[in-house]
Order: C-alpha cells, then structure tokens, then sequence
C-alpha cells in the first residue's frame, strides 16, 4: 500500500535570535503539528505514531516528539524522535511511510523542528569532571574540592559548531572548498543566491508560500503575530550581495553569508495516511510518496554532493527518468553546493566515473527548480526543512497541474536524500 500525503503545515521560518527567539524547539513543533491535523481533518484519536526530527537536542527534553505529542495529540499516541542532521524532517517522514506500508500503521504525522536562537552550551570537560565530583559530596569540603584544580580557562562556555567530527572541518569550509574543487565562480553562487530571495519575495506576494504557513502567535502576550519568513530580502541585488566578503576564507573563497542559508528557528509536519483508506475516505491528497533514497560519502571528499548520487537511485526506484520531473525542490545549505550538484548531474563523465551509468542523470530546467526559492532566503532550521519542502513542491505541483516531483536533500557526514513524489 502506498503512502498519501494528505496535508502539511509549517511555522513561519524566522532568523535566529528575532521573533522565535524565547520560543524552544517544542513550542515551534506544537504549532505546525496542530496545524497540519486541524488541515487533515482528522481527529487526534486517528493518529497511530509521531515521529519528529531535530538537530541540536534540548538535553532537559531530549525526545522533542513525545513532548510535542503530550501537548498536541492524545496521550496513548507513542511518539519518536529522530535525527539526521539537515534531513532530519525527511527521516520522519520516510520512517512514518514504512510503518504504513508494512501496515503497522494508517495514520502517522511526521516532521520537525529546530531552534537556533536556544543552542545548549556546554562547558569543559575539567568543569563537567569536577560538576560530576562535586555533585557526590557529602559535606561542604567534599564539594568544594574538585573544583580547586579549575583553571580560568576550564570556565570558558564550548559553544557548539556545525563542523564534522571525522575531519573537524565545517559545512562552510566544505562548501568553500566544492566551490574550489568544482570550479563554481563567486559570480554564479550570488546570482543564484539574488534568485532565491527574488522568487521567494515573490511567492510570499502572492501567497503561494503563506498558504503552507500556520501564523505564530508569539507569547508571553500573543500580541505579535508572526505570518511570513523573516529572511527573505526584498531589498537585496547582485551589487550588494557582491559588496559582501568571504566568509570561511577571506582571501581566496567565494561562499558570503549572502549566497548561504542563515541559522532559522521553525518546525513543519505533514500528515501520512494509508493511500487507499484515504481515498476511501474521500479525502484529497496533496500528494503520494513514490520512492525514496538514502546515499552517504566521505565526508573529506564531496561533502554536499549526497544528492548527485541519491537523486538517480529514487528515480530508479520510481520507474522514472529525470524527464518525468516537472518540478524539483533542492536543499540550499549553499549556492555553491546547489550549483555542485546540479553540475554532478548534468555531467556525463561524474554519471561514469561515480555512478557506473552510461549518461548523464540530467536534471530539470532550471526554471523548474526551486521556483519560490529555498533555504538560502526562507531559512534552515535543520530539523524541519524536510517538511517544508515536501509541502511547498506539492501545492505548487497541484497549482501547475505537475505529475512528478523530485526533492533533494544534502546533508552533513556526506549524507545524501532524495524522494520522488507523485499527484494523481
């Protein structure tokens, strides 16, 4: 049995440390998971799983899904939380489509959320030793004493990065170095990057992009209300975005934090359902997933380039080619890695050497790709853009009468997503 797809909804998407700032992970998930069941016309009692995804854990709730469960869905509903960094949200929802194809399942919501603006901070091993030691005294001295080792510089906060832990470089650093590597020009990566912001400021105009946002009412007072993404630039030009400088390498690089997707705060969640209970229902899909396909690299090769290697397998496993694809929804981590891929995938000689295929894998028209923009100029709260762009390429699909669609996710430890997903 196939998996439909039968609504979804997203928070707003908003820069990290503005309108979401006081608001954790869970509260942003609350809200688009409410709001896609309140689109679905389902009851909660219907919901047989949630399984949600999230990148940087709140170490005081570490399983953000049962959390978002207890405040939204009936309590006997079990909930899991998942976490493949920036395809995390595409984790849950594949994992909610196996267990109703296996029929452990007919209704599941699946999603995630993330929340920059509220990082944990750690502190030094020294510190957390002597935390640990202190913890177990009996009397004041006993507490007192592990800590007489402590130097100033163990009282320093360890922030977290978003580096690899295998080769300790960063996901900036990587995209920087496919720029090089792939010889993707600075010209070329903030072209794309003006692009993005354009199409989006366009797809908020005329409410494509608002019609998948469920509006955040921020408390304590809930009297701002929060309707659309924050990032996106309106007033932004190929003149500005120039004027800006290289950022992971400041003499040679071409990656700005203009032609890169920003920290964001927000969640999404789309409701999955059984194909044929849903039709005998009489309920309209948005959409029904088709296949799907995991891929992994070196991370001190390609880092970014997952999607070039898994696009074609979930093609192959949808009996398509990529002229079937009508519409494509890419992952911007950076210009850089989005014009990488699509690069790999136009390329005979990568579709020889990497793919062991005659041909290259092509790709579609770029008119055709990431037609209201993408995370460069919506945002990227790593856990949830999974769910947001599952629901953007289906209303736009329903909106241009499109058969297929193609999105691609990319994502740290050389990890690579790709799903192929269908209207009727």
């Amino acid at each position: 049995m196939k998996t439909a797809i039968v609504a979804g909804s997203r928070t707003p998407f908003a820069r990290s440390g503005s309108v979401f700032a006081d608001l954790s992970a869970i509260d942003l998930g609350k809200s688009a998971v409410r709001d896609a069941l309140a689109r679905s016309g389902l009851s909660g009692d219907r919901v047989d799983h949630l399984v949600y995804g999230t990148v940087v854990h709140d170490t005081r709730s570490p399983n953000i899904a049962r959390e978002v469960g207890l405040a939204v869905l009936p309590k006997h509903v079990p909930a899991v939380s998942v976490s493949r960094a920036c395809t995390s949200a595409n984790q849950a929802i594949t994992d909610g489509a196996e267990m109703i194809e296996v029929g452990h399942a007919d209704v599941v919501i699946a999603g995630g959320a993330e929340s920059l603006s509220r990082i944990p901070i750690t502190v030094s091993e020294s510190l957390a030793k002597s935390l640990v030691a202190a913890s177990k005294g009996k009397t004041v001295g006993q507490r007192l004493a592990p800590f007489r080792t402590i130097r100033p510089k163990d009282l320093v906060p360890v922030a977290p990065a978003i580096a690899e832990p295998s080769t300790g470089e960063t996901m900036g650093q990587s995209a920087e170095r496919m720029a090089k590597e792939n010889g993707i020009s600075r010209d070329d990566q903030d072209a794309w990057a003006l692009r993005s912001h354009q199409l989006a400021a366009a797809g908020t105009a005329d409410g494509r992009l608002l019609a998948e946002i469920a509006p955040m009412y921020v408390p304590p007072d809930y009297t701002t209300v929060v309707t659309s993404d924050n990032g996106i630039r309106t007033d932004t030009s190929a003149e500005r975005l120039a004027g800006l400088r290289p950022v992971f390498d400041r003499a040679h690089g071409s990656v700005t934090a203009g032609n890169a997707s920003p920290l964001t705060d927000g969640a999404s969640a789309v409701v999955l359902m059984n194909g044929e209970k849903a039709v005998a229902e009489g309920l309209a899909p948005l959409g029904w997933i088709r296949s799907w396909a995991w891929t992994a690299l070196d991370p001190a090769g390609q880092l970014l380039q997952g999607p070039a290697y898994a696009a074609p397998i979930a093609l192959d496993r949808a009996g398509l080619s990529m002229k079937d694809i009508g519409l494509m929804e890419m992952h911007e981590a950076f210009a850089a890695q989005v014009l990488s891929n699509l690069q790999a995938l136009s390329s005979r000689s990568f579709a020889e050497s990497e793919l062991g295929r005659t041909d290259a894998v092509g790709h579609p028209d770029v008119e055709r790709i990431n037609v209201m923009g993408g995370s460069i100029s919506i945002g990227h709260p790593f856990g949830a853009t999974g769910g947001r762009l599952t629901m953007t390429i289906l209303n736009e699909m329903a909106r241009r009468d499109v058969q297929f669609g193609l999105i691609t996710v990319c994502a740290a430890g050389g990890l690579g997503f790709a799903m192929v997903v269908e209207r009727r």
